[in-house]
């Protein structure tokens, strides 16, 4: 119980960062992170009920983070570029 008490103050405070970052990097780093704490809470769930019934989201939801960074990466490289 503690586990999922302490996920839930960090997902609120992840929340914040989300709504009311400064820049769209901030924003991207906070969901990355907000994302990773789902994925904990997942593992921490499988760990505690012993099972992988939820590997495959585990997994879904990694590719979505790791998807989602390289596209807010690109497009802040593109928007940054000097123009020729």
């Amino acid at each position: 119980m503690i586990i999922y008490v302490v996920f839930a103050v960090a997902a609120l405070v992840t929340m914040w960062r989300i709504v009311a970052g400064p820049s769209i990097l901030d924003r991207a780093v906070a969901s990355d992170v907000l994302l990773t704490e789902v994925m904990c809470v997942l593992g921490a769930e499988m760990a505690i009920n012993q099972h992988t019934r939820t590997l495959p989201v585990l997994l879904i939801i990694a590719a979505v983070g790791v998807f989602g960074s390289i596209s807010i990466a690109r497009f802040v490289a593109r928007r940054d570029a000097p123009s020729a």
